[in-house]
């Protein structure tokens, strides 16, 4: 039975529990990016994805590549959530030789379809994995989660350029649009302008949503699921760190763990202990 918009968001709630309870436990990794993606991913994979988490190399598996791999506990904690792993799995995150590293590694974790290192690379890899699938005649399509620090890499436009060229309408990108990067906010960084009209230039089909909004983010993947005579992009405006008031907009908590006393406040904020 498909999830409602009121249990995709508790879904994602309790994946914000186990992202902030990862990082504090590692005191390390990058909180904010994933939970400005975690509401996206989640609705993708409860409502969405045709996949088997009791068989996970299922040939006829959507595949999603998440490129901002760093954003790592977002993807583990929906996984977990799905049964591809366990949440005792998710105590592994950045320890050696455990299942959940820092970056998603497709070696260690069942579910992760693309081993993610370098920004910049996802978008290649994905429309390969779309070329494949039409050679295939399989009907899998190919899900795609960028960063919008990442997009500054011109390995990413190289991508755009040839999936239209290809005309891959089974290649569906999701643009995690928090507005901040390693070191600042993007627009200090290195200037974008204005995305959707690049996107469009490229021969893509763009539709702009609230990437917190369920509502909005369910007729995203209704506009990515019903284009397909090329690729398509769900430009989704986020929060950096959603549901955490000290680490929302906040650049520091792009790749920093909270203490104890901010792990407590996150809990409270997030309904998992009273304050």
């Amino acid at each position: 039975m498909a999830m409602s918009n009121e249990e995709v968001e508790e879904f994602a709630r309790k994946c914000r529990v186990e992202i902030v309870k990862m990082v504090h436990r590692a005191q390390a990794g990058h909180p904010g990016g994933s939970l400005s993606e975690i509401d996206l991913i989640s609705a993708l994979y409860a409502t969405r994805m045709r996949v088997k988490p009791n068989e996970p190399k299922w040939g006829d598996r959507d595949r999603f590549i998440l490129s901002k791999g760093h954003a790592s506990p977002g993807m583990y904690a929906v996984l977990a959530e799905m049964g591809f792993i366990s949440h005792k799995d998710l105590e592994s995150y950045r320890v050696l030789g455990g299942v959940c590293q820092g970056h998603v590694d497709m070696k260690w974790c069942p579910g992760v379809d693309f081993s993610a290192g370098s920004l910049g690379m996802g978008l290649s890899f994905g429309m390969g994995c779309a070329v494949a699938a039409k050679l295939e005649n399989s009907d899998r399509r190919i899900f795609v989660m960028l960063g919008d620090g990442e997009i500054q890499e011109g390995s990413v436009w190289e991508a755009a350029m040839a999936a239209r060229h290809h005309e891959l309408g089974n290649l569906k990108v999701i643009l995690d649009r928090n507005r901040i990067q390693n070191d600042d906010f993007c627009e200090v960084q290195m200037r974008m302008f204005d995305i959707p009209a690049k996107w469009k230039s490229f021969g893509w089909s763009v539709k702009e949503i609230d990437g917190h909004n369920m509502s909005e983010i369910s007729e995203g993947l209704d506009f990515l699921e019903q284009t397909n005579d090329g690729p398509a992009i769900l430009i989704a405006h986020t929060i950096k760190g959603a549901g955490i008031s000290y680490m929302e907009d906040n650049p520091s908590f792009h790749g920093a763990a909270p203490n104890d006393e901010q792990f407590r406040q996150a809990m409270v904020e997030l309904g998992e202990v009273e304050a």
